[in-house]
């Protein structure tokens, strides 16, 4: 089946622990206002959501032959991902990740050695012929914090004419830098850091100087995710600067990886940047209205008439 989108990346098990208190009630035991099991990580929250969208999607990722792993496996598949391409291994768990999500929506998590686990998806990149776009998530945690395997999925991409699309996350275990993936940098046609991500790895303060970094570096188009205040595009022919649809967010798990995929999703249907931004926007904002990256957003009929309920001013 030839595919419009595939993510690769993280698959896991995100256990989100929403009001916490951290005043104990007796010697080992605290309360929080809720307690939940969300399957997560980007390719998972990007696949499930652009499925969503309607979208031909598959993804390549592994999991364990565990519990968490038919979790994941299970809600893949319910929400209309072909997972056929997942690597299964008695050899690695499926991770998960703890989330402490406080009332703004803002979250902090802990990620453990199963984190660890690097599988080769390089190694299966002949599916890439068969698909209009492929999502990395995320450069710079597993299984993309390998120059090598960086290179050789984006090379195989762009070999079959792929569009590429590259998330980044902040290092947890191995502590590349910009300079150590160059090679890989041209091979991008659109990467998508947040705002702290690209402090962390231009150095610079302002939106525009840090994409100008990342273009100086040959990747072609830069979006830099603002949270709140919305985001920032920018490459050779201009930039775009978008403010954030107001919401009362619940959970901002995933939020960036819908933002994604719903990007992706109306470029593939052939929308402009700017028409593709706003829907982007929108796929974020929603997703923050609900406890999980994979709950709140529900399809693109969904998206079109939060856009059209609100005035966006840009």
């Amino acid at each position: 089946m030839c595919n419009d989108c595939i993510c690769i990346g993280t698959a896991l098990v995100d256990s989100i622990i929403k009001g916490f208190d951290p005043d104990p009630v007796s010697a080992s035991g605290f309360r929080a206002d809720s307690g939940s099991l969300n399957p997560g990580g980007e390719a998972v929250n990007g696949s499930i959501a652009a499925a969503k969208l309607g979208m031909k999607t598959s993804i390549l990722c592994h999991l364990g032959n565990d519990g968490a792993g038919e979790l994941v496996r299970l809600t893949l598949e319910e929400n209309g991902v072909d997972t056929q391409l997942i690597v299964r291994s008695d050899e690695h768990a499926t991770p998960v990740t703890t989330m402490f999500v406080n009332e703004d929506g803002t979250r902090k998590s802990i990620t453990n050695s199963a984190h660890r686990y690097n599988f080769h998806p390089e190694r299966y990149v002949s599916c890439l012929a068969d698909t209009r776009a492929v999502i990395l998530g995320s450069l710079f945690r597993a299984p993309f914090d390998d120059p090598e395997i960086i290179h050789s999925v984006l090379s195989a991409a762009k070999e079959h004419g792929t569009l590429t699309v590259a998330d980044t996350k902040l290092p947890n275990f191995i502590f590349l830098k910009l300079a150590d993936i160059a090679p890989s940098l041209p091979l991008i046609d659109y990467i998508t850091p947040n705002e702290d991500e690209a402090k962390y790895y231009t150095g610079k303060e302002e939106p525009e100087e840090m994409a100008d970094v990342f273009l100086d570096a040959g990747v072609k188009n830069v979006i830099i995710k603002l949270g709140g205040r919305g985001c920032f595009f920018k490459n050779a022919n201009g930039s775009i600067a978008l403010p954030a649809y107001e919401i009362n967010a619940v959970d901002a798990t995933g939020a960036g990886d819908n933002f994604i995929a719903g990007f992706v999703c109306e470029l593939l249907r052939g929308a402009d940047v700017s028409g593709a931004l706003m829907f982007a926007n929108a796929c974020g904002a929603i997703c923050t209205g609900a406890v999980g990256a994979g709950t709140a957003l529900k399809n693109r009929e969904q998206v079109m008439s939060f856009i059209n309920d609100r005035r966006y001013d840009n």
